[in-house]
């Protein structure tokens, strides 16, 4: 397997910035994913898994522990068999974009998918945060996933076993590491499926700052609340602080224009949850991952 010293991490992020990484593995293949997960877990080695990088936040030092990359490689998606019911099943490995098996789907005249296309993530990360857009999340398509445990053993569990809910599942917490997941879906009509996808990332296109580089929507949902009108409603469409700016084309997107450090994202994050706070009596919770030490 590939192993770098010092890789600088803002190649790996849609944020576009971080420091090294002390050493950066990339392995060949789920299976020696498996034998590279036990060997850590042994050696008693902190690591953490890098797909796309795109929910994500590394800090401008860099981080200690070792990264093990899994979109490169693990990016495989095939239609199994399907069931008596007229339900298809897809496998995706973890490193395989979501957005990827949405089209594969696509192209085999599936439907369930649609609005997991503009999702810029691993199927890894998605399954571990069940990621969602327009009223569809993973759950609601999801057979099982495939994860590997900290002790490098293979375990099948279902949606219901990960306990997947809004913008959550097990994986973090019992630090299980997403190698596969199977998609279970049926049968439809191409042209709507297509129609379908078009009308997704055109609003996409429209409202969110997609050009721009950032890690997507940065605050989970409050419950009853919207993440960017909140924002918005604090005078903080715009507010920028160094290289980092809360988008004006949609406040629930902290963008970085180019010229940004991890830490003028990182204070900015903080600010805008700060004001709204006190402004609205509402606590954003950041659905971004931070690294390293801020």
């Amino acid at each position: 397997m590939k192993v770098i010293k010092d890789e600088l991490l803002r190649k790996h992020t849609s944020f576009r910035v971080g420091g090294p990484a002390k050493v950066y593995v990339v392995p060949e293949d789920e299976y020696e994913l498996e034998k590279l997960i036990e060997y850590l877990y042994t050696e008693n080695l902190e690591y953490k898994i890098l797909g796309n990088g795109t929910n994500l936040l590394v800090s401008d030092e860099g981080v200690q522990f070792v990264v093990v990359e899994i979109g490169k490689n693990l990016d495989n998606v095939e239609l199994l068999e399907d069931s008596p019911e007229g339900i298809f099943y897809v496998r995706a490995l973890a490193g395989t974009l979501i957005g990827k098996a949405a089209q594969f789907a696509a192209d085999h005249e599936l439907t369930g998918m649609e609005a997991l296309r503009g999702i810029p993530g691993t199927v890894g990360g998605a399954v571990t945060m069940n990621a969602g857009a327009y009223g569809t999340e993973i759950k609601d398509v999801l057979l099982s996933a495939e994860v590997i445990t900290k002790e490098g053993k293979r375990l099948i569990l279902s949606g219901d076993e990960l306990k997947l809910g809004y913008r959550y599942s097990i994986v973090p917490e019992q630090e299980y590491v997403v190698v596969a997941a199977t998609f279970a879906l049926k049968k439809g009509d191409k042209n709507a499926i297509k129609a379908e996808m078009e009308d997704y990332q055109q609003r996409r296109k429209d409202k969110q700052p997609i050009e721009k580089a950032s890690a997507g929507s940065t605050f989970k949902r409050p419950e009853g609340y919207f993440a960017g009108k909140l924002i918005e409603d604090c005078g903080l469409r715009g507010f920028r602080h160094g290289g980092a700016q809360v988008s004006e084309k949609h406040c629930g997107f902290v963008i970085n224009d180019g010229t940004a450090r991890a830490q003028d994202i990182y204070w900015l994050i903080g600010e805008v949850r700060k004001r709204v706070l006190l402004e609205q009596g509402v606590e954003l919770t950041p659905e971004v991952k931070i690294w390293g030490n801020f």
